[in-house]
C-alpha cells in the first residue's frame, strides 16, 4: 500500500495488497460461538475473500453487477463485501432492520442479482419477495437457523447445516485463522424449493479469474450503492466509486492515528457507511479489527474484554455513559452531584493546559489526583483501559459529554460527512481538533457556507449522483460539483466546520420564529430519566417537546421504590419532576423563543420498527408529529 498508510488505486485489490504488507498479522478478531475470542490473520482474511470471490463468480455474478448484503455486522460481513469487489461487482449494504417495503425497494432499485443473507430468517424474507425483484437471481446465507441441522462454520461461526453428500471441500485461510470449511455447491440454488446456498458452499471458479476482474477495475468504476436512510419517504441509493472511497481514505491517511498492534472495537453497523470507512481505515493501517459479539446490551462489558486502543460510535454511547457516571454520583449521598461537576471542571482544565503542553501544580494539581483516582481512572477501565481516542459522527453529540470525556483523559475526535460525500467532509484530529466544531475540511475537500446557511462541500469524495434519480441528483449537485448537504452551520477564522442543525428541521412557529430543535433536543437527553426528546413548534405559537424515558433508568428506579419495574411509569409525578428539571436545564441554555413551553412523556420509546427512527437512529420528525398528533394539539393548546 504504498507507504503503508495510503490505498490502493481500487477497492477490489485492497485486501491482496493488505496482505502483502501486513502477513500474518491479525486482522480480524470476534467471538465464536463458544464464547472465546478468535483472531484471523491479513493472510487468512486474503484466502477467505479469495475464495468467496471465486464462488460468486462461479455462481454466475458479473462485473457491476448488484450484491447485496443482508446482516447484522461480523466478520463474514467483510469477507462478502470484499469479494464482491474483487469479483468486480457493487455492492448494496441493506440494513437487517429495513422494514419489507423498504427491502423490497432496495433490492428491487438497485436491481440487486444476488443477496446474501444473515440466516435462513432473513433469507425467507427474500424469497417471499421474489415476485417483485424480477432480476434477482440467486439468494445465498450466511449462516443457518440454527435448527438442529448439522452445522459448519465459517472462521469459527455458525455458517448453516452441512453441505449435500459428496460436496467438495477447499483450503481454510492461511496463518493465523482457524480452519475453514467451504463446502461445494447447494442444491436448488435458484430458489425452486431447496435451500438457499451458503455463502461458503458455493462452486469455485479459477483464482486467476477472480484476480483479473480485480486488476481491471478502476477508480471511476461503481464501487457501492448505498442507500441513505432518509427521514422522509424511500430511500435514495448513492452511487460511489472506487475513486470516490480511496479519494477519502488517503485524505484521512494522515490525519488517523493507528497501525500494528493497535485494536478497534466496531458494534456500528456495517450498512452504514461509517462502519465500512472504520473497516477500510483499521485494515489500510495493518491494525486489528474487532467485532462485537452481536449483542448490544453487552457492549461496554466486551470493551472491558477487547481493550482496544480506537472506538468510533455515535454520540449515543458516550452520552450514556456520561448519564450513568453522573446518576451513580448523585446516588452517592448529598452534594454527590456537586462533587462530581467540580471534578469534570478539574479535569477539563488539566485538558486544557496539557493541550498547550503544560501540566498542572499546586492545589489544581492535588485535586486532579484525588479526581482520577476516584472517578477518571474508572471510567477509562469502563473503557477498556488502553482507549487512545474515540471517533463520533452521525450526529450532535452532547457539549456536556464531550467534557466529561475529555476530564477523564478520553480524546474524542468529533467529524461530519454524509453518504453522498463518501462519508467524510471535515474532522478533528490529532493535530487539529476544537471542541464544539466538526473539524476542518479534510483534504482535497472544499467547504462553503451558502447566502441561507447551508454548508457546501466539493471534492473528490462527492459522489456522482442518485441511483436512476437524476431529479434528485440535480437537487444535491449544482452545476460546478458543490453538494448541498442539508445542513446548517458556519466557518470559523482558523477554518473549522460548525454544525449547528439541518436546513429541513428548522422549526418556523406561526410568530417567524426561526428556531433550530438539536440544541434544546440534545439538552434535555443530558438527563439520565430521558431517552429521546423532540421539539415540535413549526406553525404552532410556542415549542413543546414529546419525551420517552430510559428504559433501564426507569426500571432501576422503579426497584428502589419497591414498585414494578414492568410497569409504565411516564405519569408518576417523580418521574414527572425528573423531567421538568431536565427541560428547565435545557431551557437555561436557549434563548426565550426556544424554550420548551410545555412536554409530554410518553408511554413508550421510539424504534426503527415503529417507524419513528431511520436505521441510523435518527429521527423521522414527520412519522412522530402524525402519530402523536392529539398530543402535541393538547399540549400547544395549553
Amino acid at each position: 500500500m504504498r507507504d503503508g498508510r495510503h490505498v490502493p488505486g481500487t477497492l477490489a485489490v485492497f485486501v491482496e495488497e493488505a496482505a502483502r504488507r501486513y502477513g500474518e498479522l491479525p486482522a480480524l478478531r470476534f467471538k465464536s460461538p463458544g464464547g472465546d475470542w478468535t483472531e484471523v490473520g491479513y493472510d487468512g482474511l486474503r484466502e477467505t475473500v479469495r475464495s468467496v470471490g471465486c464462488g460468486l463468480v462461479a455462481l454466475g455474478v458479473r462485473p457491476d453487477d448488484r450484491v447485496a448484503i443482508l446482516a447484522e455486522t461480523r466478520p463474514e460481513w467483510t469477507y462478502a463485501h470484499f469479494a464482491i469487489l474483487a469479483a468486480g461487482a457493487v455492492v448494496v449494504p441493506v440494513y437487517p432492520t429495513a422494514g419489507e417495503d423498504e427491502l423490497a425497494w432496495v433490492l428491487g432499485d438497485s436491481a440487486a442479482t444476488v443477496v446474501i443473507c444473515e440466516d435462513t430468517t432473513q433469507a425467507a424474507r427474500v424469497e417471499a419477495l421474489r415476485t417483485k425483484l424480477p432480476g434477482l437471481r440467486h439468494v445465498v446465507r450466511i449462516a443457518g437457523d440454527g435448527g438442529g441441522d448439522a452445522e459448519d462454520t465459517v472462521d469459527g461461526r455458525t455458517a448453516g447445516p452441512a453441505p449435500a453428500p459428496g460436496a467438495a471441500r477447499v483450503p481454510g485461510p492461511g496463518p493465523g485463522a482457524r480452519a475453514v470449511a467451504l463446502p461445494g455447491a447447494w442444491p436448488q440454488a435458484d430458489g425452486d424449493g431447496g435451500a438457499p446456498p451458503l455463502l461458503g458452499a458455493l462452486p469455485r471458479a479459477p483464482l486467476a479469474e477472480l484476480l483479473a476482474r480485480s486488476a481491471q477495475r478502476t477508480g471511476d468504476d461503481l464501487c457501492a450503492i448505498v442507500y441513505t436512510s432518509g427521514t422522509t419517504g424511500l430511500p435514495k441509493g448513492c452511487r460511489l466509486t472506487h475513486g470516490n472511497f480511496t479519494a477519502v481514505q488517503d485524505a484521512t491517511a494522515d490525519l488517523i492515528e493507528g497501525g500494528p498492534g493497535d485494536t478497534t472495537y466496531l458494534y456500528l453497523p456495517l450498512a452504514h457507511l461509517l462502519a465500512q470507512l472504520i473497516q477500510l481505515t483499521s485494515l489500510r493501517q495493518g491494525g486489528t479489527l474487532c467485532y462485537f459479539g452481536g449483542r448490544i446490551e453487552s457492549v461496554v462489558a466486551e470493551l472491558a474484554e477487547v481493550r482496544p486502543t480506537h472506538l468510533p460510535s455515535v454520540p449515543r454511547l458516550f452520552e450514556k455513559v456520561h448519564a450513568t457516571v453522573a446518576s451513580l454520583a448523585e446516588s452517592g449521598g448529598p452534594g454527590g452531584r456537586e462533587r462530581f461537576e467540580a471534578a469534570v471542571r478539574t479535569g477539563v482544565e488539566v485538558a486544557e493546559l496539557r493541550a498547550r503542553g503544560e501540566e498542572p501544580t499546586g492545589p489544581l494539581r492535588a485535586a486532579w489526583q484525588v479526581a482520577d483516582e476516584s472517578l477518571f481512572s474508572l471510567v477509562r477501565a469502563a473503557f477498556g483501559g488502553r482507549l487512545r481516542w474515540a471517533l463520533t459522527g452521525g450526529a450532535p453529540i452532547a457539549p456536556q459529554t464531550m467534557d466529561f470525556l475529555r476530564a477523564c483523559g478520553i480524546r474524542v475526535f468529533e467529524g461530519y460527512g454524509m453518504t453522498e460525500s463518501a462519508g467524510v467532509i471535515s474532522l478533528n484530529h490529532p493535530g487539529a481538533v476544537r471542541y464544539g466544531t466538526v473539524g476542518r475540511p479534510v483534504p482535497g475537500c472544499e467547504v462553503r457556507i451558502a447566502d441561507d446557511g447551508e454548508v457546501l462541500a466539493r471534492g473528490p469524495g462527492v459522489f456522482p449522483g442518485y441511483h436512476a434519480n437524476p431529479a434528485a441528483t440535480d437537487q444535491a449537485l449544482d452545476p460546478d460539483g458543490w453538494l448541498r448537504t442539508g445542513d446548517l452551520g458556519s466557518l470559523d477564522a482558523d477554518g473549522f466546520l460548525r454544525i449547528t442543525g439541518r436546513k429541513k428541521d428548522l422549526i418556523i412557529t406561526s410568530g417567524g420564529k426561526n428556531l433550530t430543535p438539536s440544541l434544546v433536543e440534545a439538552a434535555i437527553q443530558q438527563s439520565r430519566w430521558v431517552s429521546r426528546a423532540v421539539m415540535i413548534g413549526d406553525a404552532r405559537p410556542y415549542p413543546v417537546a414529546l419525551i420517552t424515558l430510559d428504559a433501564e433508568e426507569i426500571a432501576a428506579w422503579a426497584r428502589s421504590e419497591g414498585l414494578d419495574p414492568g410497569r409504565g411509569y411516564a405519569g408518576h409525578p417523580v418521574v414527572r419532576a425528573r423531567c421538568q428539571e431536565a427541560v428547565d436545564a435545557a431551557n437555561a441554555q436557549v434563548a426565550r423563543p426556544a424554550r420548551i413551553r410545555a412536554f409530554a412523556i410518553l408511554d413508550e420509546d421510539f424504534t426503527v420498527g415503529g417507524g419513528e427512527l431511520t436505521p441510523t437512529l435518527k429521527l423521522r420528525r414527520s412519522a412522530i408529529a402524525n402519530r402523536y398528533a392529539a398530543e402535541i394539539d393538547a399540549l400547544c393548546e395549553r
